[in-house]
């Protein structure tokens, strides 16, 4: 006689939570207007809103204030490498902080590689030829990362240096985005010299929002918060 068939078990049913029982336990969670504060100073800190900052510091009576000539600091370097002159970017690292270079071979490939594609965006590809020959040759043939990465920049010679609008594969790094992301690495190891995050904790907060959002909503519906831009 065959197995009787067994039934497969009726899916769970979500947990429904109102919009008003939701605010009800979100005006329940202990977060003072301190945390917020510090939060917010946080933010404007390491993303180098140095004027803000001090604006903020000052109406929220923040103590010990933060160390508002480290923002500037960091904001000019940002500013070189943005403008493209990493020369002087790099000289500004070294007077903040020697070691910060000396210690981080990969950030410093990085910056070689930057003045790299600055030369070919200016056309001027003999400078660029003995650069990469002279500079990051031997730096490539230590690494086999960093010989990829030279290899796809010396592509770039294949393009117009005004070609700045393609997307994918070597074009990409003449487009704006390209100094932005080396800017970024040098302020995230600037951060990190001072003992510093490397990102805003407000960053980690959205994405750890973002996560138990996702979680809880294989248990529950219940009102998402709206991240979306706002217009």
């Amino acid at each position: 006689m065959p197995p009787a068939a067994t039934q497969a078990p009726a899916p769970q049913q979500k947990l429904v939570i109102s919009q008003a029982e939701w605010d009800r336990r979100m005006a329940a969670a202990p977060v003072t207007k301190t945390d917020l504060n510090r939060l917010i100073m946080d933010y404007l800190v390491i993303e180098g809103y140095k004027t803000a900052a001090e604006e903020f510091s000052r109406e929220a009576e923040i103590s010990p204030a933060p160390d508002f000539e480290s923002i500037q600091s960091r904001m000019n370097i940002r500013e070189a490498l943005q403008r493209g002159d990493v020369q002087e970017a790099i000289e500004r690292v070294n007077d903040l902080n020697p070691e910060i270079l000396d210690t981080n071979p990969t950030l410093y490939f990085h910056l070689q590689q930057q003045r790299l594609i600055e030369f070919i965006r200016a056309g001027r590809i003999a400078d660029a030829l003995q650069f990469a020959q002279t500079e990051l040759a031997p730096r490539g043939e230590e690494n086999p990362e960093f010989l990829s990465e030279l290899e796809k920049t010396m592509a770039l010679l294949a393009f117009e240096p005004a070609a700045t609008s393609g997307t994918g594969g070597a074009a990409e790094l003449l487009a704006p985005a390209q100094r932005s992301r080396t800017a970024g690495e040098l302020n995230a190891a600037i951060l990190e010299s001072f003992s510093q995050g490397r990102e805003a904790k407000l960053i980690g907060l959205v994405r750890l929002l973002g996560w138990g959002e996702m979680m809880l909503s294989q248990r529950a519906d219940f009102p998402k918060l709206d991240l979306g831009p706002r217009f």
